[in-house]
């Protein structure tokens, strides 16, 4: 009896000590996925017609064409993101050129991550695409555990979870920063980390003109920072562009 009484007594404190802690927790917030559109809390950088929400090199305005709701990738040094974030989920859909001559045929472009970590785009082929410079590969930083690339002229898609590095007020990386990334629903980068670019393209600190400096001060203080949707001489197209920031950091820089 004694016994009974106690295994009932240990099994209503904790029925009490559950209820308590599920009344504690915060409501998660509902996001929505339907009709195969961008989660609802998910902030729109292309949708296939406005090109408001990106800047040229140089912090202008976007001179790459649409064409068939694609944006297509010209030879004027990139496009930025308003949108500075620090830690967030990003999805971009492309397609590397069908036809076409040297550098336009390998179909090189790449998401640059703050202008210093880049998710490479070039077809899968490319004759100088050595492991850290395939489809999939954190450029010159980390090859992708496989190769996930798609036949130049289809669209493909890459879905990254990045973490920003974390600095300290001396400019010092207290942590590193870590990319996660599927191409085209495959898992190429597992968390792997960074502090440091390895690309000598990286647009953030080797192509300098006022804004990019004035960025370049804006990330040094917040840790945060714009995509670049870079170009490399070759027409690849864009589409179905998302960010949903992670943390409460993301702002629309304004240039300043």
């Amino acid at each position: 009896m004694y016994r009974s009484v106690v295994s009932c007594l240990g099994v209503l404190s904790w029925l009490a000590l559950a209820s308590v802690s599920a009344a504690a927790e915060t409501p998660l917030p509902v996001v929505g996925t339907a009709g195969g559109k961008p989660p609802s809390d998910a902030l729109i950088v292309f949708d296939g017609s406005s090109t408001k929400n990106l800047v040229g090199r140089a912090g202008g305005p976007c001179r790459w064409p649409v064409e068939n709701g694609a944006l297509v990738a010209q030879r004027d040094g990139g496009l930025w993101t308003k949108l500075h974030f620090r830690d967030a989920q990003v999805h971009a859909e492309f397609a590397t050129p069908a036809d076409g001559k040297g550098e336009a045929r390998e179909g090189n472009s790449g998401l640059y991550f703050h202008g210093l970590f880049e998710m490479q785009i070039i077809n899968p082929g490319a004759d100088d695409a050595t492991n850290k410079h395939l489809i999939g590969a954190i450029y010159n930083v980390h090859a992708p555990l496989v190769n996930a690339g798609r036949a130049p002229g289809e669209w493909q898609v890459y879905d990254v979870i990045y973490v920003a590095p974390r600095h300290d007020a001396a400019g010092k990386v207290t942590q590193p920063g870590s990319i996660t990334a599927l191409l085209n629903g495959v898992l190429v980068q597992n968390h792997v980390e960074f502090s440091e670019t390895a690309s000598h393209f990286a647009p953030l600190k080797y192509q300098p003109n006022p804004y990019v400096d004035r960025m370049r001060k804006s990330l040094a203080e917040t840790d945060t920072g714009p995509m670049q949707l870079q170009d490399h001489g070759s027409p690849v197209r864009f589409r179905n562009i998302w960010i949903r920031p992670l943390d409460d950091k993301a702002r629309d820089y304004d240039g300043k």
